[in-house]
């Protein structure tokens, strides 16, 4: 049984290592031994699935961890960026192409966002944390990360109002682009709403390009 005991705590702390290096690379070896250790002891997984392994562990860092001295204050964020790695690269949703038009009007029609982009906004700066760089205050973080043509997963910082249009524009069923962006405009009090039109459908169309656009909702 010992032998078994230890065979199940390495596969563990294997898989754990590999989907959160970063966060393993802050931790000593004892330090990051007893985190999984007290995972393995508190934490009742639902289910049997060891690719949902690094799902069970977020929800262990969020609701059943009790935060011990050598915490992290981004721990449950920093666990969360580097999950979504592999949770995007497993992820098969799809969209129906009778819904999109791939051609259409970035700016006159409503565009339509990949299922297999999400957009993220974190209080530290997770992708940019490491043991050279441990941020001690909050510094709002968005980012845009996506599964491109060729199946690999890119990251995108955006800033503020980036991260607002492609809410609104995910989130709406019937504006145009064109309506949304004056919206932000009037929002930003921007003396040439013509000028956040344009630099609108120029971002819109780029990401069109990286197939984060899938096109136009028909």
């Amino acid at each position: 049984m010992k032998i078994y005991a230890e065979l199940f705590y390495n596969n563990v702390e294997d898989f754990m290592s590999s989907t959160f290096p970063v966060l393993r690379e802050l931790y000593t070896d004892e330090q990051w031994q007893s985190l999984l250790r007290d995972y393995y002891s508190r934490h009742q997984a639902k289910t049997p699935l060891f690719p949902e392994l690094a799902r069970e562990f977020l929800y262990y860092l969020e609701y059943e961890r009790e935060s011990a001295e050598h915490d992290y204050p981004f721990m449950l964020e920093l666990a969360h960026y580097e999950w979504v790695e592999a949770a995007l690269y497993l992820a098969d949703e799809e969209v129906s192409v009778d819904q999109i038009d791939k051609n259409g009007d970035l700016l006159h029609a409503l565009p339509l966002i990949s299922s297999l982009a999400w957009l993220l906004s974190y209080h530290y700066p997770v992708h940019q944390i490491s043991a050279d760089f441990i941020p001690t205050e909050q510094h709002p973080t968005h980012i845009l990360v996506y599964r491109d043509a060729e199946a690999e997963i890119q990251f995108i910082e955006l800033n503020p109002v980036t991260m607002k249009l492609l809410q609104l524009i995910k989130n709406a069923e019937h504006h145009s682009s064109e309506a949304i962006l004056l919206q932000l405009a009037e929002e930003l009090q921007h003396p040439q709403p013509e000028v956040v039109i344009q630099a609108g459908l120029s971002l819109l169309q780029e990401l069109h390009e990286k197939n984060v656009i899938l096109g136009t909702k028909k």
